[in-house]
């Protein structure tokens, strides 16, 4: 028969188990927590069901369900169209360097993919258990709102507020977006891990949030409708020359190649020489490169090895880009395909361009590598390139003089909340 001291162990146990079983039922799964922040209904049984109750929360449902619908109808609803039609061997990575926490246009272009690689200087930041946020739904929400309200009006961040917006609140980082553009993607979060990479690439679980040298990430499984699991990995880390360096993170995305990329309002990084190494990984290792203009210039595509197929029209960067236009880049768009959404800085459909660069060879040399920068790009340092370095994933444009305001909309742009 059992001693008395294995009798108590196995009670403890069971009490220690049904205690973290009622715990566990007490805490909302990733999934409800997106779907809340979202302005979706949670399941029925999560505790954040009794939230959806308030004011503040079904505003803020309200007014994402038009947001998305508009963002929908007027863009990604196109986009997965031109996708089907014209990206014709979509691989199973997708590489979106520049991007801050944006799933959503990866996945428009790019839905058939199991696994999306992002990245940007943004802190992964936390999302906490919304129900403690009791007094403070409505702050908090707001704030999320304010986050992406460029984005939904325009299809990239603004880097000015970025900064600001996703430092603010309880709910913060880029982890809170990337909830959001899940569940309104239709897509059900499984499980949610923080993750970091040593120097040569490998992920590791992230049990050290002190250590400062590590390059820390995300890992979100997921699935969509058909119910195949699939994995994104946002990755906050400088990808300029020096600081990919040491990172691991050009060494992890080597791991996962070939893919496909996606180049867009990158705040015209690729064109500088400081990220020559990012400009090169992408050339080699991307089956396919689907961009707008502040993308990979022209010049560093050889044309044996690149099928580059122009949609849409090509008028130059807008103005606080200046010494960025691409003389190659118009004579391509002069036989270019026409587009009917709008993508990038220029985010009117009959101003915005769109270059897919599909590879004809196998070969895996860094193409670019002993190449130097192609000759209307110099090695001058425009006023641009002073205003990008403080953001990988956007760029801020400023107010524009009055004359040229179509040009830079964002200062009389009104959110529609």
């Amino acid at each position: 028969m059992p001693n008395r001291r294995t009798i108590l162990a196995a009670a403890a146990g069971l009490f220690f188990a049904a205690v973290a079983a009622a715990h566990a039922a007490d805490t909302a799964s990733p999934n409800d927590t997106a779907r809340f922040l979202a302005g979706m209904p949670p399941a029925a049984d999560s505790p954040l069901a009794a939230l959806t109750k308030d004011r503040a929360w079904q505003h803020h449902a309200g007014s994402f369900d038009s947001a998305f619908e508009r963002l929908d109808h007027r863009q990604l609803a196109r986009i997965r169209a031109w996708s089907e039609k014209n990206v014709s061997t979509p691989q199973r990575t997708v590489f979106y360097m520049f991007s801050g926490p944006d799933f959503l246009y990866a996945d428009a272009f790019y839905p058939n993919a199991t696994t999306y690689v992002l990245s940007g200087l943004e802190p992964v930041g936390t999302v906490p258990d919304l129900t403690s946020l009791r007094g403070s739904v409505s702050s908090n929400l707001a704030q999320l709102r304010a986050s992406l309200s460029s984005i939904l009006s325009y299809s990239f961040f603004i880097t000015h507020n970025m900064k600001s917006d996703l430092r603010a609140g309880r709910v913060n980082g880029t982890l809170p977006i990337l909830y959001v553009f899940l569940a309104r993607s239709g897509k059900t979060i499984r499980e949610v891990t923080p993750v970091r990479l040593d120097h040569q690439g490998a992920v590791q679980p992230d049990l050290d949030p002190v250590r400062g040298d590590a390059t820390r990430g995300v890992k979100i499984v997921f699935a969509g409708s058909d119910g195949e699991a699939r994995t994104l990995y946002y990755f906050s880390t400088d990808i300029s020359d020096g600081g990919a360096r040491n990172s691991g993170f050009l060494e992890f995305c080597a791991t996962l190649a070939p893919g496909d990329s996606l180049l867009k309002s990158a705040s015209y990084l690729p064109h500088s020489g400081n990220f020559s190494k990012v400009r090169n990984f992408l050339l080699a290792h991307s089956a396919a490169i689907v961009q707008d203009d502040s993308g990979i210039p022209l010049g560093y595509y050889d044309s044996k090895r690149w099928d580059l197929q122009p949609f849409g029209r090509y008028l130059g960067p807008i103005g606080v880009f200046p010494g960025r236009y691409q003389t190659q880049y118009a004579a391509l768009f002069r036989k270019s395909r026409p587009i009917d959404f709008g993508i990038g800085y220029r985010w009117r459909p009959n101003e915005s361009n769109l270059l897919l660069a599909a590879k004809t060879s196998d070969d895996s040399v860094p193409e670019a590598s002993a190449q130097s920068e192609p000759e209307e790009q110099g090695s001058r340092r425009s006023a641009s390139q002073r205003v990008v370095r403080n953001s990988e994933s956007s760029a801020r444009p400023r107010r524009a003089p009055a004359r040229q305001a179509p040009a830079s909309p964002l200062g009389w742009f009104r959110f529609p909340w």
